[in-house]
């Protein structure tokens, strides 16, 4: 199974949305067999807390679940579980390269990294911008680059 873990910094806006929007689109083609999906904070602010209501609002403007999301903070082990650690910004990758406590072979870039043609390299945090729309379209975006990413490199 392929493992995605999406990382912001406290795990309440942008990575459970991430979260939540690439479970959605890998539900839709089939893919639940093949690849799990989860989210981290590298910050331990908001442990056991459900995604923000900026957050939850967008995702039932869309229709996308996340009744049963909850932060928690990055793990060494997560660098053994997932091949693919998603960050939402440059900051998040030097936070979580942190936590890993030896070598790995996960996959550690920035989300915005599978999307070319995007002037931005840094998904921007609602949490301070409030612009959960804006953040929703480059997470959106972004998810459909990765998931195609994804079935590429791993013929699925």
């Amino acid at each position: 199974m392929i493992g995605v873990l999406f990382v912001c910094l406290g795990n309440i806006c942008r990575s459970p949305m991430a979260e939540a929007v690439f479970r959605h689109m890998v539900a839709e083609q089939n893919l639940t067999d093949h690849i799990k999906v989860d989210s981290a904070g590298t910050g331990d602010w908001h442990i056991g807390n459900s995604p923000h209501h900026g957050t939850q609002r967008i995702l039932d403007v869309h229709q996308i679940r996340h009744d049963d999301l909850r932060a928690r903070q990055v793990q060494a082990s997560d660098f053994e579980q997932f091949h693919y650690i998603v960050c939402m910004d440059e900051d998040n990758v030097r936070d979580a390269k942190s936590f890993a406590k030896r070598a790995h072979n996960a996959e550690l870039v920035r989300l915005l990294d599978y999307v070319a043609d995007e002037p931005l390299r840094n998904v921007p945090d609602p949490y301070f911008t409030g612009n959960f729309e804006q953040t929703f379209e480059l997470v959106e975006k972004s998810c459909k680059a990765l998931l195609h990413h994804i079935r590429r490199q791993h013929q699925i």
